[in-house]
């Protein structure tokens, strides 16, 4: 109880406690508490397909004059990054993961408003004007969810603008019965539907995310479990089994060569782990899942980068280095990813973090081979660039570092107490059964 009132005791576990806590709660909640607030340029197309029309020797065009408007709308410019295209390239861009919705003005646009004037003569009947949204949920429903928002409000707008110019229009050639008033005065219908639907058991398209996280749990999993492991079979580090503890004798071994063996074991295990994971997710719960092989194959890369990482941070920073390792590859990494609230819509720090936070590599490529028949550009190829620069940029930062630590003679233990502390195994006597009881719950083991 003495403990208790020591301030060192205290000191680590209150301000490093705090110090995570407060960056955790600040990344997650910061990404999720107003993403319209901070939405800006997320990608949509427009297409316009309207002719127009001629009365009475005017021609109209109210496609492009609703294009002009929602382009020049500062609502809509601000937080939509509008691209003016046409129906074939709106859909191949939103195939490679490209867009999130496409606004679609039909042809007959102009007509179908003229015809609820009477002017348009060939009419027989009342036509609303219709604008359609494709939602491209395949790269994120909430992203489909936000541009729809911003473009409803703005296609109101514009409707009650259309309204009161059709209601300025001359009605004298009117050759069939106008709408009722309240139609005219808000003439555009909005409809929104699903561009290539997913197929079932995709977790309504959250599974490329969770297959993304849990891809970075199995690096970073892997690597705490393989360093403590390594760290205990060598000697540096106890193995605590309910009330049985033991403490291997040990080895004189430098930083590089347990560095080596580590990353050896880690290349071998993320395997397992991811292959594990996906067989769980299709072959036990049914997840859909094309190209299983070249998900795994990714999985695997990206793993081994986090499992690298890992185990430099371990290597570079001691114990320390799994709390940072937790809070780059994990909590960073989920607020950064874009896996439910898309990038656009994150604030500023966020937004340049995830251009290079592993998770959202990884996501960009399970989307890619989930959703997007595996595509190279529509996420897979930028994945897997970086999940290997990932491995690279571990790899040489880890041999720098040990490698520094060796030359310099940081050793984990000095030669000197290396040496003492085989003296003092060797003259170690082994409990006997004569021995208080529990003496042979501790032991110290020789290699």
């Amino acid at each position: 109880m003495h403990l208790l009132k020591v301030r060192a005791v205290w000191a680590i576990p209150v301000i490093v406690g705090a110090v995570m806590i407060v960056l955790i709660a600040g990344f997650y909640i910061g990404s999720v508490v107003d993403p319209l607030a901070h939405l800006r340029g997320l990608p949509v197309s427009i297409v316009n397909e309207d002719a127009g029309a001629t009365i009475g020797g005017r021609h109209l065009d109210f496609g492009t004059q609703l294009e002009s408007g929602l382009a020049g709308s500062p609502v809509v410019s601000r937080k939509l990054a509008l691209t003016p295209e046409p129906l074939s390239a709106a859909t191949a861009r939103m195939n490679r993961n490209g867009a999130y919705a496409t606004l679609v003005i039909p042809p007959g646009f102009t007509l179908s408003a003229l015809s609820l004037t009477g002017l348009e003569p060939s009419a027989s009947s009342l036509r609303k004007p219709t604008v359609e949204l494709l939602g491209n949920i395949r790269a994120g429903t909430v992203g489909v969810s936000l541009a729809s928002g911003v473009l409803e409000r703005a296609v109101a707008r514009a409707s009650q603008e259309l309204g009161q110019q059709l209601l300025r229009l001359p009605h004298a050639a009117r050759s069939a019965p106008s709408a009722p008033i309240g139609v005219l005065v808000d003439p555009i219908t909005f409809a929104s539907v699903e561009y290539r639907p997913l197929p079932a058991h995709s977790a309504l398209g959250l599974s490329a995310f969770y297959i993304a996280l849990l891809t970075i749990m199995c690096g970073f999993l892997g690597g705490t479990i393989i360093n403590a492991s390594v760290d205990a079979a060598l000697g540096y580090a106890t193995t605590d089994i309910g009330p049985r503890w033991r403490q291997r004798q040990p080895l004189p071994i430098s930083r590089w060569q347990t560095l080596l063996i580590k990353w050896t074991m880690a290349l071998a295990i993320t395997a397992l782990l991811t292959g594990l994971t996906l067989l769980v997710a299709i072959g036990v719960l049914g997840m859909d899942a094309p190209n299983a092989g070249y998900l795994w194959l990714f999985s695997w890369l990206a793993a081994a980068s986090v499992a690298a990482g890992t185990l430099v941070l371990f290597a570079v920073l001691g114990t320390q280095g799994q709390l940072v390792a937790l809070l780059l590859f994990v909590y960073l990494g989920l607020a950064s990813a874009g896996g439910t609230v898309p990038l656009q819509a994150l604030p500023g720090f966020l937004k340049l973090v995830s251009q290079i936070e592993p998770l959202r590599q990884i996501l960009v490529g399970d989307r890619a081979i989930l959703y997007f028949g595996a595509a190279a550009d529509a996420g897979l190829t930028r994945g897997m660039v970086a999940a290997a620069a990932w491995l690279v940029f571990w790899v040489a930062l880890g041999a720098a570092a040990v490698t520094s630590y060796d030359r310099k003679g940081f050793d984990r233990l000095r030669p000197d107490l290396l040496a003492y502390v085989q003296q003092a195994v060797a003259a170690y006597r082994p409990p006997t059964s004569a021995d208080a009881p529990g003496a042979q719950e501790d032991q110290v083991e020789r290699p």
